[in-house]
């Protein structure tokens, strides 16, 4: 393919990325109004519940959908997941109970699986070696994106002619619109057939270096779900918020940092490169060691009474995150060929968001017992600061020529 091309594939990727996570932040944006428009939730252990539940079925279904891209076509599980997930956030804004709270994000969760793994793997294809973390730290953009819009949602929720569902509906509406052209611009880039199922299993699990990249990816991922996920309550209990001001002051300023630090993250692991073949695996170490003070600084920061000072940390959680997660997907490339790479990244994210998903139910429950908020996140940051250690234990298999 024409290398206008191959930067025209993670363009048309962006948006989609953008909606992926969208339809999961406007949810914590909007708890305020969900929870007194359907007051069976009721408590903020099964709050922690629905935000568990998606990330649960996310998880299972994760392995299947990589393993369905790595075997099949990568192009036919992006648009196919686009339109299925954006059903199911229309339906979304129609649900009066609790139950079927629960039963829209459990599908959600389900049908958001088979993207990630699949566009990340493809984005891989089309851009090998110089320009893979680059690649990839743009797609991240757009996740960020839908993060930062997501944040602005409650604002919507509290608008009178408009409100959570409005925006539900909305946005169910424009995934189902763009996935027409998606499907017909995105093309799959040549390459062989993955592996059966238990070959791609034993190849994988076989891998030392795969293993610690699975822990790797999985423990700092832990505090992010919390600050993604529990970010709004936080700010608008500890510092006295409206619901829209929380959303926004706990999504924008550490998701625009992150876009920064995605940008500026690839291009420096892409340099680190030609210097070393640990270079992407140094830069997210430098990210991830971000993240573990930020974490403790979010969790102290109620008690200065200065919002200002929880912002400022999450800038630095940002700046963190954006360096970690424009590097997972060129690690992996390191380590797997090709044919395993949408597999590999599905089993990270099934460790990954499982974990994540005990996080936001734990997190929950420890807020309802009234734990101090230092102590919960103090918990989180040491979880991140053990992946530190594991991925510079990791050892490359396949050098960029090679891949």
């Amino acid at each position: 393919m024409t290398g206008r091309y191959v930067w025209f594939v993670v363009a048309l990727l962006v948006p989609v990325a953008m909606l992926n996570y969208l339809d999961r932040q406007m949810l914590a944006a909007m708890k305020f109004s969900l929870m007194t428009d359907i007051p069976d939730i009721g408590t903020e252990a099964k709050w922690g519940a629905i935000l568990a539940l998606f990330k649960w079925t996310y998880a299972l279904v994760s392995p299947v959908g990589g393993y369905l891209a790595d075997r099949f076509s990568r192009r036919h599980m992006i648009a196919g997941s686009l339109i299925v997930w954006s059903a199911i956030t229309w339906a979304t804004g129609q649900v009066t109970t609790y139950e079927q709270l629960l039963w829209t994000r459990g599908v959600m969760g389900f049908s958001e699986a088979f993207y990630l793994p699949a566009a990340l793997a493809l984005i891989a294809d089309y851009h090998r070696g110089s320009t893979r973390s680059r690649a990839v730290g743009m797609h991240q953009m757009g996740i960020y994106a839908g993060v930062i819009v997501g944040g602005f949602s409650g604002y919507v929720a509290d608008t009178p002619g408009y409100g959570w569902r409005w925006m539900f509906e909305v946005c169910g509406l424009m995934g189902m619109l763009y996935a027409v052209p998606l499907f017909a611009l995105v093309r799959n880039a040549p390459m062989e057939r993955g592996a059966s199922p238990g070959g791609a299993l034993r190849e994988l699990l076989g891998k030392p270096s795969f293993l610690l990249l699975v822990g790797y990816f999985t423990l700092p991922a832990m505090a992010g779900w919390i600050v993604r996920d529990w970010m709004p309550a936080i700010l608008k209990t500890e510092f006295g918020l409206g619901q829209g001001k929380a959303g926004v002051s706990a999504t924008l300023y550490w998701m625009v940092a992150a876009v920064v630090a995605a940008a500026v993250g690839g291009w420096v692991a892409d340099r680190w490169m030609r210097r070393t073949v640990r270079g992407r695996i140094y830069t997210s170490a430098v990210g991830t060691s971000l993240l573990v003070l930020a974490v403790l600084g979010v969790g102290y920061s109620p008690q200065t009474g200065e919002l200002g000072v929880a912002i400022a940390f999450l800038i630095l959680f940002g700046v963190g995150w954006g360096l970690f997660d424009a590097n997972n997907m060129p690690i992996l490339c390191q380590i797997a060929r090709p044919q395993l790479r949408a597999t590999g990244y599905g089993l990270m994210n099934m460790v990954s968001i499982s974990c994540g998903g005990l996080a936001d139910w734990g997190f929950g429950v420890m807020r309802d017992a009234k734990a101090p908020l230092l102590a919960t996140f103090g918990t989180f940051a040491a979880v991140a600061l053990v992946s530190v250690v594991l991925v510079l234990l990791i050892r490359p298999t396949y050098s960029e020529e090679q891949v």
